[in-house]
Parts: structure tokens; sequence; C-alpha cells
């Protein structure tokens, strides 16, 4: 098989590069990343001299590049994306920019070369929130935030890809991903930064806002299992059912560092915060026999120690 992996010097891109070519070894992947702020070279540095991997610099907005690059592959997975909610209330312009046309420009770019499959890397969060109960595939849709916004928008130009032009492709939508390599403007290597030089970490509103907490390496697994055996034209949500509030994951990180829970300071809450994710997984454990297999407690641990022995702090 062979790959174009799209977004793949970012955290969960690099890791899925790992994981395929560890349980691959014959694949060929070709890794592309624009390496904006989020991307990192140093996060595939362990498997750039495999012979079955190279890597490309470049914009999946890029229709002549990505024509080029998807001439050599059989199968696109996009996990290029602007990410940062924060940015996209800011700024939504990149966030079109990628999350959208970048989409339809794959998309394109696998009809004309009649890939076998097209992955989409999603999100939750383009359910928007809900207080009880979980989202399943089936789901309205209903963002919040100009990111989910783009990432439902992506979302949509597949599923009308797969009903006009016969593409085939495949959905997955993961919850609240967790582990090494993520960059730090995420909340647990951000607070572990201004931990570690000292300063007090900036919670919004009253830390009420829960998430689904899904080791990385989990979810690799299950874009592999989604890439081998999804069907073609589902959507296949991907969750551990981890639910923590913001508050709690905070105060995790400061028992696990030994310190005290003075140093949480609440802030304005930002503007459409979502209340809760939480979606229900059923589908992909049912139909493809994917569970998670990172203990939280152990998973969540050993990643806020890996980031505090490793982290640069620039003071």
């Amino acid at each position: 098989m062979r790959l174009l992996v799209t977004g793949g010097a970012g955290f969960i891109g690099s890791h899925f590069i790992r994981y395929m070519l560890g349980r691959y070894p014959d694949y060929e992947i070709i890794n592309l990343d624009h390496l904006t702020y989020a991307g990192n070279l140093d996060n595939v540095s362990d498997v750039s001299d495999h012979s079955h991997y190279s890597f490309v610099q470049g914009d999946i907005a890029d229709r002549k590049l990505m024509d080029e690059l998807a001439g050599k592959a059989d199968t696109i997975i996009n996990f290029a994306a602007e990410t940062h909610v924060d940015n996209s209330i800011t700024d939504p312009t990149p966030f079109l920019t990628t999350n959208v046309i970048g989409t339809q420009i794959l998309i394109e770019a696998a009809l004309k070369y009649k890939h076998s499959r097209y992955l989409q890397i999603s999100t939750d969060e383009v359910y928007g929130d809900i207080e009880e109960g979980l989202f399943t595939e089936n789901s309205p849709l209903k963002p919040s935030s100009p990111y989910s916004a783009s990432k439902a928008a992506g979302d949509m130009l597949c599923l009308a890809a797969i009903r006009t032009y016969g593409l085939p492709a495949v959905i997955s939508r993961c919850s609240n991903n967790y582990g090494p390599y993520q960059y730090p403007e995420k909340i647990v290597p951000f607070f572990i930064k201004r931990l570690l030089a000292g300063e007090k970490v900036p919670v919004y509103g009253n830390g009420s806002n829960v998430r689904d907490w899904l080791h990385v390496t989990d979810h690799c697994r299950a874009v592999d299992l989604i890439l081998h055996e999804g069907k073609i034209g589902e959507i296949y949500n991907v969750g551990a059912n981890n639910e923590h509030s913001n508050l709690e994951i905070t105060k995790k990180m400061l028992k696990i560092l030994d310190l005290q829970e003075d140093r949480i300071e609440f802030v304005k809450d930002r503007p459409g915060h979502d209340i809760r994710y939480a979606i229900d997984a059923t589908k992909i454990r049912n139909e493809l026999g994917w569970k998670p297999t990172v203990d939280f407690e152990e998973g969540f641990h050993n990643t806020v120690l890996w980031y505090s022995e490793r982290l640069v702090i620039n003071n």
C-alpha cells in the first residue's frame, strides 16, 4: 500500500506514521506537512531514514503539489488541519483554507487517480456539545467554533463526494487525544510548561467543561482498522469514555508534579465554549473490534512525566 499522509509532522499524524511503519514495514508512506508552527520534523526523526518513508514540505491547499503527490499513492489519509479553537476565534481564515479548501483539493486528487481509499480524520467537536447522553454517528452536526465548523464542512464535502462521485471515503471522528509530541498550545503540554516555569495555569470559567480523553496510540490503532476494514461511506466515532472536566485534568497534573492547587487561576471563559463532548463508539467496537487499551490513569501519568522531562522553558 502506498500512503499519502497529510499532517504527518503534527501530533497525531506523526504517531500514526511511526505506528504504521512499525506494523507494516513494507508500506510506502509519503509524509506531507506544511510545517507551520505546530508541525515539527523532530516528531518523525526516528523514522526519517526508513527506506519506505519520505517527507515533502507543502500545503494541502497547493493543488499542483497535491496532484503530483497523489499520483504516487493509492490511498490518502488526511490528518492535516488547523486545530486550535482559540486561534480560530481570532482568525478563522487559515482554518477555512486548510480544513475546507485543502480537503476539497485532496478529494479531487483522490478521484483523479482513482484511489482505493480516502480517509478523513475529523473530530467529535463537529457535533457541538451535549449535557447528557452520547453523540452517535447519526447525530446532527452543530459546530460551535470556526474550527469545528471548518471540520464539519470538510466532512460534508467528503459525504457529498461519496454520493456524487463515488469517492471511496471513510470518516473518523475522535475525542480529545493526549500523549507525547503534542504542541504546547493544548492544555496538557501548555499547562505543564507554565507550571515548570513557576507560572499559574489559566482555567477557563469554573473548569467544568468536560472532554473524553483518548490516548493517541489507541487512536492510531482505530485509524489502522478503519483504513483496512472500515466500510466505504461510513463514519466511525472513536472515543474511550474517559470523561474528565478541565479542572479535574488540571488537578491531576498538579498532583503528579507535586504542586499545590493555588497554581490554578480561573479566567474569563472563551466565547462559545462547549460544555461537554461525549461520543458513542459502539459502532467501531462492534463492527471492527476496536477498543481502547491504554488505561487512562497510567497513560495520563506517563504523559505528564514525558512532558515534564522534555519541555524547554524559555525564561
